[in-house]
């Protein structure tokens, strides 16, 4: 294993965006750590790429709404690499369209808001130690346009609700350390083809690259910003 090259962890890392932007970073030779709640889908997600990729791939259980597993895999880090370069907050769940602001479960909102926001929040705290022994640590929020105060509108309650709320982690984030040199970036990738986007958007390489461009900016890069392919977008 090269000990030399970037560490990243990329959590929801076997499916959709998380796993093509797994294989875009291992692609630019980074170490990646794919991570998926159950064990058995990182490793099969990384079976099915790793031979087409120079980088190194990791599978690894992550449950970011389990504090102890939280903990456990930074320990792990810890121990294996010493440091972390890029974590990208990607684990979402419930894309709710369905449902209405008016008369949702709160059941449903309190569920989706701990994977959607409080897990990267916990992930993002777990982890910010090995990040800061990185001399070019990234954390990147994978979020939506749905967040957008600007353009919200009626419907999608609990993901529209949470990614609002994660964008606003970001800016929180991303102002305490500025000073430390981590930047921290929100990035829409767009309607993309995938499970949970569904059938007629974006081939799912687009949507990553946007995640990718923001764990791969230089130390001048932006930081608080959210953005989509590289341009800003409106909170």
């Amino acid at each position: 294993m090269n000990t030399t090259a970037p560490v990243a962890l990329v959590t929801g890392g076997n499916r959709g965006i998380g796993h093509e932007t797994a294989r875009q970073l291992a692609g630019l030779g980074h170490t990646v750590l794919l991570s998926a709640r159950r064990p058995e889908d990182a490793e099969r997600a990384v079976a099915g790429m790793a031979p087409a990729v120079p980088g190194t791939l990791v599978p690894c259980r992550l449950d970011v709404t389990d504090a102890d597993n939280v903990r456990a895999l930074a320990r792990r880090v810890e121990g294996e690499f010493g440091r972390l370069d890029v974590l990208v907050n990607n684990a979402a769940i419930n894309y709710d369209t369905a449902r209405r602001a008016v008369s949702v479960d709160l059941g449903e909102v309190r569920h989706t808001l701990e994977t959607n926001l409080f897990g990267a929040w916990q992930t993002t705290q777990a982890f910010l130690p090995l990040l800061r022994r990185s001399p070019h640590p990234r954390v990147v929020n994978v979020s939506s346009e749905s967040g957008s105060l600007e353009s919200m509108s009626g419907g999608t309650p609990a993901y529209g609700i949470s990614k609002a709320a994660l964008n606003a982690l970001t800016r929180k984030l991303a102002d305490e350390l500025r000073a430390e040199g981590i930047l921290v970036n929100a990035v829409c990738p767009g309607w993309i083809a995938t499970d949970m986007g569904g059938p007629g958007g974006d081939p799912v390489d687009q949507g990553a690259a946007g995640v990718v461009w923001a764990a791969t900016l230089p130390d001048s890069g932006p930081t608080g910003g959210f953005f989509r392919k590289g341009e800003p977008l409106p909170w």
